[in-house]
C-alpha cells in the first residue's frame, strides 16, 4: 500500500475558500469486478464483492464525468452491456448533481439487471494521478479517467476492448490514438456506431441535448429575473439554526394547485418552533420554482400579511386569485427562499392539442406540456414530435428551473399510450407512482427452487430433520379473498392434552427460498411491496414463489414460520408462546364468505368446498363438524383478545373498499362496495397478535436494530372537522386519547341513520396520522406505541409474499430465536434507510391503488347514460358544507364528491319540495351546520350535514388529466331505494353496546382472579369469585347469534 497526498479545494462555512490536505492511500489489489480477470490478487477481492461483469459482450465502455452526468438515463437502457462507471465519474455526480441523481446512479450499480459495475479507480496504485498545478477539475478528472480504462484494458490481456465515451473534444484528439484497444469517441459517435438500431436511445439523446441548448441560449437571452434566487446553502442551514428559517417537504392543494401549497414541518434545527398548523404558501411566486414534494426552507411573512386556507369548491382551474369570501381564518403564511432536496421524478405529461399548441407562440420546438398530476407547474420541453404526440401519455424529466423562467425546463424520454385507453392510463398510474411493473430478470429466476409437472418441487429430507413438523397433528387452514392466489397466513386451534387450547399462526417461510442480498432479495427491496390495482398486481416476488412454493394451498407441504400460544382454556389468557421454523399441509383454503355462512350454520356452501367433495358422506360430516368447531373457537379467541385492546382504547374505524367486478375480457360489470364479515375481523385479530408478539420479541432481542411498525398520535387541529360533524347531531367527540375517541365514536349512532356513524368514522379515519416503519435505534421506547390497535409494540410479520418488511422481520426473528442469520442483521442506520424506503413504496402503493379504482369508477359510469339510466343516480349524504356547495358520500358505490351549489356563471341551485333542482339567479349563505340557497324570486333552500339527497353522478372529463367524478344534486329528498338501508340498525352501536358490558364483565372477572390469585381455591371458593352479571363468553356469544357484521377495519395497521 502506497501513501499520498489528496490536495482539495473546499468551501468553508462563511463562503471562503479552504485548501486542505489530506493523506491518500493506495492499493494494488482493487477489485476490477470483470469475469476475464486473470489476476490471483483482483479475483480474491473480486469474489469477495459479488457482481461481476460478463465477459459475453464485444466491448467495454467507460463514460466520462460529464456524460453520467448527462446521459444518465440512456446509460440506464439494459441493452447497453459492459459499462465500467469510474470512481471519479460517480463522485462527480454525487457532489455535482445532487443525492437523487446519485441514488439513481447506485441504484443502477445495484441493479442486477444491468450488466454495470464501479471500479475505485482513485484508490488503484497504477491508475490514480495526482492533480497537476493549474490543471482544471475536468481535465483532471477526464485524464484520471482514461488512465483507468488504459489500465482495465491491459489488466484484461488485451481481450476486451475498451471504449472511453467523452463530450471533451480536446481528449478525443489526445487521447485517441494514444493506446491500442482503448478507443475515445463522443456519446453520439458512440450509439451512431455501436447502437444504431436503438431508436429508443437516439430519440432520448437527441431530447436530451436539444433541452441542453434551450437552456444555454435561455440564460443568454433572459436577464430579467421571474422569481428571486434561491440563497445559499450555508445561509439557509444557520437560518434554521437560528430559528429564522423553517423546513419542511412542501405539498401542494391539488384542488387548488396555481394557488396553495402548504408545508408541513420537519422537526430539525436546535429553536423549537411555536407553530402547531401548516404554513401556507400562497401563489406560484411565494412558492419560487418549489415543486411537490421538494424539501423547502421558507421564511415567514409578517403576521399582516397571512391569508387563510380555500374553503370554496373548486375544480382546478388556472385562477390566479381566489375570492375573498372563500377563504378560511389567517393562517401562518411564508415563502419559499431554499431548497434543501428536489423531488424531481419522470412525470406523466400530455402535449397541447392544434389549436393550444397554435396559441404558444412563434416556436414551434418549444413546447409548454401539462401534468398529468394537477400539482405540478407545465413544463417547457424542446422537441420536433409534438405533433405526433398529441393524442399521447408521455414521460418527460425535469432538467432545470432558472430564476429568469416562468417553467421548468425538461426533456421527452418515452410514449406510454394513447389517451383513453385503458393499458395507456394504467401505465401513467405506475409512472407517476414509480412503481417498477417490469418482468423479474434471467439471473434472479436462476435463484428460484425448480418446479414443474415433470420434476415437482419437493420438502428436502435435511430441512424435514431441522423443522417442527405439523403436517398430522394439526388441522390448519386459510381465510382469503375470492381469487386470492398469494397465501401467506393459515391458522390452526387445537385442545391440548391438558385441556388448554393451543392457537397457530403460520406465515409463509419466503427467507427459506430468499436469501439476505440475492438477486431476488436486492430487487423484493427494491419493490418493497406487492402493488394492487383494481385489475391487476404488480408482484414484489417471482410467481413462482408468490402463487406457488411460498403460497399455503390446500393439500401441499410447505415451510412456514409459526407462532404457537398456549391458552388458559377458560380465561384465554396466554400461558406460553413458541417461534418455529415449520413444516405444514394446509387442509382447507375457505374463502371469507364460506367460512362466515360456516358459522352462522349455513350448510348449504359445503358444496363451495372443493377439499370436502368426493368423501363419503359420514367422513364428509365428520371433518365439517371439525372444521366448524375450528372456525367457532378462533371466533371466541379473536373476540376475547379484541375486547382487551378495546378496554385499552383500539380504534374502530371506517374505510372504503370498492371491488371493481370485471369479466373474463375485463370489461366492468359492477362496482361492489366490500361486505364486511365477523370472519374479517377474526383473521385480522390473529395476525395483529401474532404481529404484536414477534415485536415484543424482536425488540427485546435487538433493542436498536429491530424493524416496527408505529402509529403517532394525530394532531388535535386534524380533528377540528370531525367536531363540528358530530356537534349537528348532537354528540360530543373526545379526542384526547385514543380511548376517549373509541367511546365517543361508540355513542355517536343515530338508530334512524347507520351512515352517520359511518362517516364519523371515515373523517377520525381521514384525521389520522399514517402508520410508519421504524428502527428501533432510531426513536426512544415511548414512541413505539401504535395509536389505533392500542398496543405498545407492532410489526408486520404476517405477509411476507408481499411485503418486505415482513422479510426483514422474519431475519429477525429467526435471529432472535434461533440464532439464524446473525451476520445478516442490518445496522440500525442502513434499517432507517430502508425503513424510509419502504415507507415511501407503501404510500405510492396506496395511491396507485385509489388511483386505478377511481380509473375503473370513472369508465364504469362513463359507459353508461347519465340521464337515462338508473344506476347513475344514487343517495348521497352531505358531510361536509363550502361556500359553494357540499361534499357528499355516496354509500353505494363508495364515491366521495362535491355537488355545487352555485355555478360559475353565478347561478344558485333551486328545489321544488322534492322535486328537480333547477339553476336560478340568487345566493347562497353558510352556516356552520347548513347552507341556504335563496333565490330572486323567493324560492328557497336550506341543506345541512348528514341530509340524504339524490344525486346523479356524471364523469368529468379531461384530456390532459385523469377523469373524475363529478357530483350533480337531482332532488331535495332520499333516492327511493336509500331507504332501506337506513332503517338497518347500526352494527357499531349494537356491537359497542354489547362489546362495553362485555369489556366490564371482563375486567369483573379479571379483578376477582387477581384477589385470588396465589390461593388455593377449592370448588365453592370459585364459584363465589364469579361475576353476577352476564359472563363475557356469554355476550360475545350473543354477539355472534345476532350475526352483527363489522364494518371493513381500516385502523392504517
Amino acid at each position: 500500500m502506497l501513501r499520498t497526498e489528496k490536495v482539495l479545494q473546499l468551501r468553508g462555512q462563511q463562503g471562503r475558500a479552504v485548501r486542505v490536505v489530506r493523506e491518500h492511500y493506495l492499493r494494488p489489489d482493487v477489485p476490477c469486478r470483470s469475469a476475464l480477470c486473470r489476476s490471483a490478487l483482483c479475483r480474491a477481492a473480486c469474489a469477495r464483492d459479488g457482481k461481476l461483469l460478463s465477459d459475453d459482450v464485444t466491448h467495454y465502455v467507460v463514460p466520462d464525468c460529464k456524460v453520467v452526468q448527462e446521459y444518465l438515463e440512456i446509460l440506464e437502457f439494459p441493452e447497453l452491456k459492459g459499462i465500467i462507471f469510474m470512481q471519479t465519474a460517480c463522485q462527480a455526480v454525487q457532489h455535482q448533481k445532487g443525492r437523487r441523481q446519485y441514488n439513481k446512479l447506485r441504484n443502477l450499480l445495484k441493479d442486477p439487471r444491468h450488466d454495470c459495475t464501479v471500479f475505485a479507480n482513485e484508490f488503484h496504485q497504477d491508475c490514480y494521478q495526482p492533480r497537476e498545478k493549474g490543471e482544471s477539475m475536468e481535465k483532471w478528472q477526464t485524464r484520471n479517467i482514461y488512465k483507468a480504462a488504459a489500465w482495465y484494458h491491459s489488466h484484461c490481456l488485451g481481450q476486451m476492448p475498451v471504449v472511453m465515451v467523452t463530450e471533451d473534444e480536446d481528449a478525443i484528439r489526445q487521447y485517441g490514438n494514444e493506446t491500442e484497444g482503448v478507443f475515445v469517441i463522443s456519446f453520439k459517435n458512440y450509439l451512431d456506431n455501436f447502437w444504431p438500431d436503438l431508436k429508443a436511445a437516439h430519440e432520448l439523446f437527441e431530447s436530451i441535448v436539444q433541452a441542453r441548448r434551450e437552456r444555454e441560449s435561455e440564460s443568454q437571452e433572459n436577464h430579467g429575473k421571474e422569481y428571486p434566487e434561491h440563497l445559499p446553502v450555508e445561509i439557509l442551514e444557520a437560518g434554521i439554526k437560528s430559528g429564522r428559517y423553517l423546513q419542511g417537504t412542501l405539498n401542494v392543494n391539488k384542488h387548488r394547485a396555481q394557488l396553495e401549497a402548504f408545508v408541513r414541518l420537519q422537526a430539525l434545527g436546535s429553536k423549537d418552533t411555536e407553530l402547531q398548523s401548516d404554513i401556507l404558501i400562497y401563489g406560484s411566486k411565494a412558492r419560487n420554482r418549489a415543486i411537490h414534494g421538494d424539501v423547502v426552507v421558507v421564511e415567514l411573512l409578517p403576521v399582516h400579511e397571512w391569508k387563510g386556507r380555500t374553503v370554496a369548491l373548486c375544480e382546478n382551474e388556472t385562477e390566479d386569485k381566489a375570492p375573498a369570501d372563500t377563504t378560511g381564518d389567517p393562517m401562518p403564511t411564508g415563502k419559499v427562499v431554499g431548497i434543501i432536496q428536489k423531488n424531481w421524478r419522470d412525470y406523466v405529461v400530455t402535449f397541447p392539442s392544434k389549436e393550444e399548441s397554435q396559441s404558444q407562440g412563434r416556436n414551434a420546438q418549444k413546447v409548454l406540456v401539462t401534468p398529468w398530476d394537477y400539482r405540478i407547474p407545465k413544463i417547457r420541453i424542446s422537441t420536433q414530435q409534438a405533433e405526433a404526440l398529441q393524442e399521447y401519455r408521455v414521460v418527460v424529466r425535469i432538467d432545470s428551473w432558472e430564476s429568469t423562467s416562468l417553467y421548468p425546463n425538461g426533456h421527452f424520454v418515452r410514449v406510454l399510450g394513447r389517451i383513453g385507453d385503458l393499458e395507456g392510463e394504467i401505465a401513467a398510474i405506475l409512472v407517476e407512482n414509480s412503481i417498477c411493473a417490469a418482468p423479474f430478470s434471467e439471473i434472479q429466476m436462476r435463484e428460484m427452487p425448480v418446479s414443474s409437472p415433470k420434476n415437482p418441487w419437493e420438502v428436502s429430507p435435511e430441512e424435514e430433520k431441522k423443522r417442527l413438523d405439523l403436517r398430522d397433528t394439526h388441522l390448519i387452514f386459510s381465510i382469503d379473498p375470492r381469487g386470492c392466489e398469494d397465501v401467506d397466513d393459515a391458522l390452526s386451534v387445537r385442545t391440548l392434552p391438558n385441556g388448554n387450547l393451543e392457537l397457530g399462526v403460520h406465515i409463509a417461510d419466503v427467507t427459506h427460498f430468499v436469501a439476505a442480498n440475492s438477486y431476488t432479495d436486492v430487487e423484493a427491496r427494491a419493490r418493497a411491496t406487492t402493488y394492487y390495482l383494481a385489475d391487476r398486481r404488480c408482484d414484489m416476488l417471482p410467481s413462482v414463489l408468490s402463487t406457488h412454493l411460498c403460497s399455503l394451498l390446500s393439500g401441499v407441504d410447505r415451510y412456514a414460520v409459526s407462532v404457537l400460544w398456549e391458552l388458559e382454556k377458560d380465561s384465554l389468557e396466554t400461558l406460553r408462546v413458541q417461534y418455529s421454523r415449520t413444516l405444514i399441509r394446509s387442509a382447507y383454503k375457505l374463502e371469507y364468505e364460506t367460512a362466515q355462512a360456516l358459522l352462522d350454520g349455513d350448510t348449504s356452501v359445503v358444496g363451495d368446498i372443493q377439499e370436502l367433495s368426493g368423501l363419503a358422506e359420514g367422513t364428509r360430516q365428520k371433518k365439517l363438524a371439525e372444521l366448524v368447531w375450528a372456525l367457532s373457537k378462533l371466533t371466541d379467541i379473536a373476540r376475547h383478545f379484541r375486547a382487551k385492546r378495546d378496554r385499552c382504547g383500539a380504534l374502530e374505524l371506517e374505510g372504503i373498499e370498492i371491488r371493481v367486478q370485471l369479466d373474463d375480457k375485463r370489461n366492468i360489470q359492477d362496482l361492489i362496495p366490500k361486505q364486511p364479515l365477523e370472519v374479517h375481523e377474526t383473521v385480522a385479530e390473529c395476525m395483529i397478535l401474532a404481529n404484536h408478539w414477534v415485536a415484543k420479541r424482536i425488540a427485546e432481542r435487538f433493542p436498536h436494530q429491530a424493524l416496527l411498525r408505529q402509529h403517532p398520535p394525530p394532531r388535535q387541529e386534524f380533528f377540528t372537522e370531525l367536531r363540528e360533524c358530530a356537534s349537528a347531531k348532537g354528540f360530543s367527540i373526545d379526542t384526547r386519547s385514543n380511548k376517549a375517541l373509541a367511546e365517543s365514536l361508540d355513542r355517536a349512532n343515530d338508530p334512524s341513520d347507520p351512515i352517520v356513524n359511518k362517516l364519523l368514522r371515515s373523517m377520525a379515519t381521514h384525521a389520522m396520522s399514517n402508520a410508519l416503519y421504524f428502527s428501533t435505534g432510531s426513536c426512544p421506547e415511548e414512541q413505539f406505541h401504535h395509536y389505533g390497535l392500542a398496543l405498545d409494540k407492532y410489526t408486520h410479520f404476517t405477509s411476507p409474499i408481499r411485503r418486505y418488511a415482513d422479510i426483514v422481520v422474519h431475519r429477525l426473528l429467526m435471529a432472535a430465536t434461533l440464532g439464524d442469520g446473525k451476520d445478516n442483521i442490518i445496522s440500525n442506520k442502513d434499517l432507517e434507510e430502508l425503513c424510509r424506503h419502504i415507507n415511501n413504496r407503501n404510500r405510492a402503493a396506496q395511491r396507485a391503488q385509489k388511483q386505478s379504482t377511481e380509473l375503473f369508477q370513472c369508465m364504469y359510469f362513463r359507459d353508461r347514460s347519465a340521464e337515462g339510466d338508473e344506476r347513475c343516480v344514487a343517495d348521497g349524504v352531505i358531510y361536509s358544507i363550502r361556500t359553494n356547495g357540499v361534499l357528499l358520500f355516496v354509500p353505494r358505490y363508495g364515491i366521495k364528491g362535491a355537488a355545487y351549489m352555485k355555478n360559475k356563471e353565478g347561478l344558485v341551485i333551486s328545489c321544488q319540495g322534492a322535486g328537480s333542482c333547477q339553476w336560478k339567479p340568487g345566493s347562497l349563505h353558510r352556516s356552520q351546520h347548513k347552507i341556504t340557497s335563496t333565490t330572486t324570486s323567493g324560492d328557497s333552500l336550506t341543506l345541512s350535514l348528514f341530509d340524504h339527497i339524490t344525486v346523479r353522478i356524471v364523469v368529468q372529463s379531461s384530456r390532459c388529466h385523469a377523469e373524475t367524478i363529478r357530483l350533480e344534486m337531482v332532488r331535495n329528498a332520499p333516492h327511493s331505494s336509500a331507504h332501506a338501508e337506513c332503517a338497518r340498525p347500526s352494527p357499531h352501536g349494537a356491537r359497542a353496546e354489547l362489546l362495553r358490558q362485555g369489556s366490564r364483565a371482563a375486567e369483573e372477572n379479571q379483578r376477582a382472579q387477581d384477589t385470588a390469585k396465589g390461593q388455593v381455591l377449592d370448588e365453592e371458593s370459585r364459584q363465589f369469585c364469579q361475576t353476577k352479571g352476564p359472563s363475557l363468553y356469554q355476550l360475545l356469544e350473543e354477539i355472534r347469534e345476532l350475526a352483527l357484521l363489522d364494518v371493513t377495519q381500516d385502523v392504517r395497521t
